[in-house]
């Protein structure tokens, strides 16, 4: 086992205690990007402090802890402690929080998915036993594609886990969706709210306009060109990853860590009056969406700590009919790692 702790203890007992994050493949392009706002206190807050545990791949320990020797150098005031290792267990261990980034890299626009699934399944379906051992009571956020199956993957090693601690991230295609509708109906990005993607993070998914607002009124009484939701919004929203990479030969790994963020701000606060966020969960048979799937679904948390999935939301026949191709394209990534 090669473990290569940095300690900095600096808050007595009756302060605040950390909160325990794991974060793996946090050597790799997003890792790189996430540590330090998780650090600077971006994830959980100004006043709370952070003991990060680090998980990279035994090849790439060299690269970790030159990364661990600069978030030391930063001196950030709420890093209590970084443990570095290539051994899941440790770095898992009483976690509070686990975020999966650990996953074969994307090399290319035409992402094959299948074999990105046939890859990452050997590696979720180890890290979901670690976990299952050593982090029971841990929350999960898996980021790595194909995130709803990986996330499934990582579940199903896992039964000792309540199947509400895990989360795949979706919020990505919400925020392009938003930032979309609020510039064609020529308003702030914060004025919009309530948007909602559905099902698959691939290109496939649902972008629910219909369900959508603009301050408190339907986005459709304020945009009513639906050719526009139709051709522009929702195959904007599918094709941007493969678009960015296409000009940058790279994935996005900004806007990325931003969705990790405000995904974790989401599950760990109380949502607002008449507002709802989204992950992907595992579906209860709500919506006519197969039980047991990671299915991106509309989500509201009373406290902090569990969440709902929001009821009765209108869906017509295409939007039917869109979820249902997500649910066909899950249960064809299931069967194809054996799930």
């Amino acid at each position: 086992m090669q473990h290569d702790p940095i300690t900095r203890e600096r808050w007595p007992a009756e302060e605040i205690p950390p909160i325990h994050v794991a974060i793996t493949g946090a050597a790799g392009r997003i890792g790189y990007s996430l540590l330090y706002r998780v650090a600077a206190g971006a994830m959980f807050g100004p006043d709370q402090p952070i003991d990060l545990r680090l998980l990279e791949a035994s090849s790439q320990l060299n690269c970790l802890r030159g990364v661990g020797l600069e978030l030391q150098d930063c001196a950030f005031p709420l890093l209590h402690k970084i443990t570095l290792t290539d051994q899941p267990k440790e770095a898992f261990e009483k976690a509070d929080w686990i975020i999966m980034l650990a996953g074969e890299p994307v090399m290319t626009a035409n992402v094959d998915r299948h074999r990105l699934l046939q890859t990452n399944a050997p590696v979720y379906a180890d890290h979901g036993a670690a976990i299952n051992e050593v982090a029971q009571h841990a929350r999960v956020l898996v980021v790595a594609e194909p995130c709803n199956t990986n996330c499934l993957m990582a579940m199903r090693h896992a039964p000792n886990v309540p199947a509400s601690h895990w989360h795949s991230l979706n919020r990505v295609d919400r925020m392009r969706a938003t930032s979309m509708i609020a510039a064609k109906a020529g308003v702030p990005v914060s004025k919009v709210n309530r948007v909602m993607v559905w099902g698959n993070r691939s290109e496939k998914i649902y972008v629910d306009f219909h369900n959508s607002y603009i301050e408190e009124r339907p986005a459709r009484e304020v945009i009513t060109d639906m050719n526009w939701v139709r051709t522009v919004l929702e195959p904007t929203v599918q094709r941007r990853n493969r678009e960015i990479f296409e000009l940058r030969n790279s994935t996005p790994a900004a806007t990325t860590v931003q969705a990790i963020l405000g995904s974790m701000r989401s599950l760990t606060t109380r949502t607002p009056l008449h507002r709802r966020f989204g992950a992907g969960v595992m579906s209860d048979g709500t919506y006519d969406v197969r039980r047991g799937l990671i299915f991106g679904l509309p989500l509201r948390s009373e406290d902090g700590h569990s969440w709902t999935i929001v009821r009765d939301l209108y869906l017509d026949d295409y939007a039917q009919e869109r979820i249902a191709e997500n649910v066909q394209e899950l249960d064809e990534e299931a069967a194809s790692v054996g799930l």
